[in-house]
């Protein structure tokens, strides 16, 4: 199983990239391949699908979107076929906030989601995908309470943690922070 992969992207295609990483070509579909650009660095966030005739890697630019992809494809019903285009059209929040909502409408405006499907995502979904903004505002808790034991004031933290992304690992975010703080 991948997690990520590192390295820089050779070619474009209408549903998937190639990423050169030490020599060797990774094809990953991913929901917007012309959101990458060739010959830049990206790291790619990977699933990878195995079936007995086929192994296929899926790839996301954030965590977010592949962990909806994953709270996606355990849905009966749904596949990675159907889920990929879901991220490509519509934006992670989007699809979060139609499923907590029901807002079946929302849904089935995505390729291969008709009514049955729709309630199904909602049925399996609702209030299982909200806990990644609890997640992100304990982590900006963490960061404001670093910032404060190094002796920054409210305000100046207050300023600088809107700017810094809440995926990112704690020491990460911290030293960003930092950068922020020193300008």
């Amino acid at each position: 199983m991948y997690a990520y992969i590192k390295g820089f992207v050779k070619n474009i295609e209408s549903d998937y990239i190639v990423i050169d990483n030490n020599g060797i070509g990774y094809l990953i579909y991913t929901a917007s391949p012309y959101s990458f650009e060739i010959d830049k660095e990206y790291t790619v966030y990977l699933y990878q699908y195995v079936r007995e005739d086929e192994i296929t890697l899926y790839g996301f630019k954030s965590l977010e979107e592949k962990k909806l992809f994953l709270k996606l494809i355990s849905v009966k019903g749904v596949g990675c076929k159907m889920a990929l285009p879901m991220l490509a059209t519509g934006s992670p929040d989007g699809i979060i906030d139609a499923i907590e909502r029901e807002n079946i409408l929302y849904l089935k405006k995505f390729p291969k989601i008709g009514d049955k499907v729709a309630r199904q995502i909602i049925l399996d979904l609702k209030g299982k995908l909200a806990k990644s903004d609890e997640a992100t505002v304990q982590t900006s808790d963490e960061l404001v309470e670093a910032l404060k034991s190094l002796g920054y004031k409210n305000a100046d933290i207050n300023k600088v943690v809107k700017k810094i992304d809440g995926s990112l690992d704690i020491g990460l975010q911290i030293k960003e922070a930092l950068k922020l703080l020193l300008k």
